[in-house]
C-alpha cells in the first residue's frame, strides 16, 4: 500500500511539473517582442547623407531619378544637377552632403575626381542652403596590405603619406560651407576599423597635433564595420575618434531573423554599443540609417531577403525612430545612407515612381 501512495506522490508532482512548463516563458517575454514608438521632435537632429559618386547606370537600376539620369565623369556632374540636388536636400531637412575623398598620394585620379565633386557642391551653393562634410575613403588595399601583423608604422613612407592625406584637405575643412560640431569640423573615416597600427592612439594623437599647426581641429567619427560588437575594435578607436557610426545594419540584410525584425533588432544593438562607447571610450554613437536596399540591381539571382520600399515607408518610418532613440543627446548626429546611391536602391532622392515621400518623411521625423 506505501509503493501505491509514493507512485501516486510522484505522478501528481509530474503532471504539475508538466503544469509549469506549459505556463513557462512565451513570446511576451522576447527582448525582442515590443513596438517601436513614435518619438515626438522637440529639437531639430543634425542630420547627413553619404554622396555617392558613381560611374554609370546598371540595366537593372528601375528606378528613375525625378532629375533625369544623370552622370558625374571624373567628378564632373551633368550640368544643372547639383543645384536641384542641394534644393531637395534642403526641403528633406537634410542639414549636409557627405562626400568621398580618396588618398592624394596613392589614388590620385580618383582624388582628383572627388575634389572636383566637392567643388562643384561648393560652386552650386552660393547661398550656403546645405553644408557638406567629407569622409575619407580609407582602405588597407590602398595602403597596400596592412594588416595587424604588418602596421602601418613598419612603412614610413605609408606612414608621412598618410598624414599627408588629410592635410591635403585643411583647406576643404576651413571652408565657410564644412559642416561643424561645435567649433569643429566634422570628418569621417570610412573602414577606420581596418587601419592596423602598433598604436591607434598615437596615430591619431599626430594626426590632430600636426591639423592643430595647421589651424584645423576636427570632430572626427570613426566607421565600424556592421553587426559587430563595440568590444571587437577597442585599439583601433579608444583614444582616437571622438564618435563611432556602424555601416548601414539596414543594407545588405543576408539573415532572416535580422529582415523580420530589423527595426527591434537594430534598437537593441544600438543601445548596447552607444551604452559601451560612451562607458569604455568616452565617445558618441551616430546611428546611420538606410531608405530600401535591394541585391537584385548587382546580384539578380540573389535570394537575400529585400528591403523595399513601400506606399507609407513604414519601415524607414521605423528606422527614423530608431535612430531618435540612439542618437547621441550632445550632438544629435544622423545619417542616412545615402543620398543617391542608385546602385543598390538605397537612395533618399525622388523618383519617378516614389516622388518626394523619402524627403517629407525625413523632414518630418527630424525637424519641429
Amino acid at each position: 500500500m506505501k509503493r501505491v501512495y509514493i507512485l501516486a506522490a510522484a505522478a501528481f508532482l509530474l503532471l504539475n511539473a508538466c503544469k509549469k512548463d506549459l505556463t513557462g516563458p512565451s513570446v511576451d517575454d522576447n527582448i525582442l517582442n515590443y513596438d517601436i514608438e513614435e518619438i515626438p521632435v522637440t529639437e531639430n537632429y543634425v542630420v547627413g547623407a553619404f554622396y555617392t559618386s558613381f560611374g554609370g547606370w546598371n540595366a537593372n537600376i528601375k528606378e528613375v531619378p525625378v532629375v533625369g539620369k544623370y552622370g558625374m565623369p571624373n567628378g564632373v556632374l551633368t550640368p544643372g544637377i547639383m543645384p536641384k540636388h542641394i534644393a531637395y536636400g534642403v526641403k528633406a531637412g537634410l542639414d549636409y552632403f557627405v562626400f568621398s575623398f580618396r588618398s592624394p598620394n596613392r589614388d590620385a585620379n580618383n582624388f582628383r575626381s572627388d575634389s572636383t565633386l566637392i567643388r562643384g557642391f561648393i560652386d552650386s551653393d552660393g547661398e550656403g542652403q546645405m553644408k557638406f562634410a567629407m569622409s575619407y575613403n580609407f582602405s588597407t588595399g590602398t595602403y597596400g596590405g596592412i594588416s595587424a601583423s604588418n602596421p602601418i608604422e613598419k612603412d614610413k613612407l605609408k606612414l608621412a603619406q598618410f598624414f599627408d592625406d588629410f592635410r591635403r584637405i585643411v583647406p576643404y575643412l576651413k571652408d565657410a560651407h564644412y559642416q561643424k560640431v561645435g567649433d569643429k569640423p566634422l570628418l569621417y573615416i570610412q573602414n577606420a576599423q581596418t587601419l592596423f597600427s602598433d598604436s591607434n592612439k598615437a596615430i591619431y594623437d599626430t594626426l590632430r597635433s600636426q591639423l592643430k599647426a595647421l589651424g584645423v581641429e576636427p570632430y572626427i567619427v570613426g566607421m565600424q564595420d556592421r553587426w559587430t560588437p563595440p568590444a571587437r575594435y577597442e585599439i583601433r578607436f579608444k583614444g582616437c575618434v571622438d564618435a563611432i557610426y556602424h555601416q548601414s545594419f539596414s543594407s545588405q540584410i543576408n539573415n532572416w531573423d535580422r529582415w523580420y525584425l530589423l527595426p527591434q533588432m537594430m534598437d537593441q544593438n544600438w543601445k548596447y554599443s552607444k551604452d559601451y562607447f560612451d562607458k569604455n571610450f568616452g565617445v558618441d554613437y551616430v546611428p546611420n540609417i538606410t531608405p530600401a536596399y535591394s541585391w537584385k540591381i548587382n546580384t539578380p539571382t540573389s535570394t537575400n531577403p529585400e528591403y523595399p520600399r513601400t506606399d507609407s515607408g513604414a519601415m524607414f518610418i521605423k528606422l527614423c525612430n530608431v535612430a531618435k532613440m540612439n542618437a547621441s543627446s550632445k550632438t544629435r548626429l544622423i545619417m542616412i545612407d545615402g543620398w543617391n546611391n542608385w546602385t543598390e536602391d538605397s537612395q533618399l532622392e525622388p523618383a519617378e515612381s516614389y516622388g518626394e515621400r523619402y524627403l517629407n518623411i525625413v523632414k518630418k521625423q527630424f525637424k519641429k
